[in-house]
């Protein structure tokens, strides 16, 4: 577990450090009848679900691997059983919204966490379904190409969770979390299916046209990081920190999973870098902090 989700730890249930700390049927089930592989260790999470039927055609083992997070493990924990004892058809109406419940709730920025689940469970069944010949396949047009989420996807976590923002969306399926250029064709899903009950989501003024001076740039700076790159951040457990401005270089410092992951060079310049540009100064240019992110440091998001 990260010094992230250490320090967050208050915001998880009882139910959800339990899963965490033991979680239930941790490892593969010999001789699966159905095997479900969602994620991808390069976006911070992974899961593999297994199952074994009984004569009757009921689930009578399920377990799990999983790569990923405090409510990655506990709600492949909880999925596991609460499938056990139900027949596929049963089991393929259990919803991210049941598992979340289950564990008395989830930070809104790990409800992904819960999608992952639903989505392993429905790659196992297809698999079993189809006799193992074929692995559980993206349908239709991919959308998010950081995280390989496709519109059906999107409009299904919509549907089921009443989301109305695309930082919502960004919480239960990080659609939208990385370099942001799908946020727009997100907003469009939404509209669709939401219409009129979308939430109007703060919006930065355009990038200022004029000189700025050195306070008018740190509060742009401030509100940038605020509303566009820190809640994208925060969808898989990262976060940032503002450490430095000095004429056109912003330094900043990574937290949590993004302090330790391999693709963190690619979020400073195509997200971080990229939004100060857009809404700040083009003059921009952003630098790591490194020192301070192997600092302890209180955290101010």
């Amino acid at each position: 577990m990260t010094k992230e989700e250490i320090r967050t730890m208050w915001e998880y249930t009882d139910s959800v450090k339990d899963h965490f700390l033991n979680p239930r049927n941790v490892g593969e089930v010999e001789n699966p009848d159905g095997v479900g592989e969602v994620g991808s260790l390069a976006c911070g999470d992974a899961l593999k679900l297994t199952f074994k039927l009984d004569e009757t055609g009921k689930i009578k083992d399920a377990k799990f691997k999983t790569f990923g997070c405090a409510s990655a493990i506990a709600t492949s924990s909880v999925l596991t059983e609460m499938i056990k004892g139900l027949t596929l058809e049963e089991a393929m109406n259990v919803t991210n919204k049941d598992i979340a419940d289950y564990l008395g709730g989830l930070p809104e920025q790990k409800m992904h966490c819960s999608v992952m689940g639903r989505e392993a469970l429905e790659a196992a069944v297809e698999n079993y379904k189809n006799g193992g010949k074929k692995k559980h396949e993206i349908e239709r047009k991919v959308v998010c190409t950081c995280f390989g989420v496709t519109d059906k996807e999107i409009e299904r976590v919509v549907l089921e969770n009443n989301l109305t923002t695309v930082e919502e969306v960004t919480n239960y399926c990080k659609a939208g979390g990385g370099c942001g250029g799908c946020q727009a064709e997100i907003e469009k899903i939404i509209q669709k299916i939401q219409g009129d009950k979308i939430k109007e989501a703060p919006v930065l003024a355009p990038r200022h046209s004029g000189k700025l001076t050195n306070i008018q740039k740190m509060q742009l700076v401030q509100q940038t990081i605020n509303e566009q790159i820190r809640p994208a951040l925060r969808a898989h457990g990262g976060n940032i920190e503002l450490i430095d401005i000095e004429g056109n270089k912003v330094t900043v410092a990574f937290r949590g999973m993004c302090a330790q992951c391999k693709l963190a060079e690619f979020t400073m310049k195509d997200v971080v870098e990229a939004k100060l540009r857009e809404y700040v100064s083009e003059e921009l240019f952003v630098e790591e902090d490194t020192d301070s992110a192997n600092q302890p440091h209180n955290h101010r998001g």
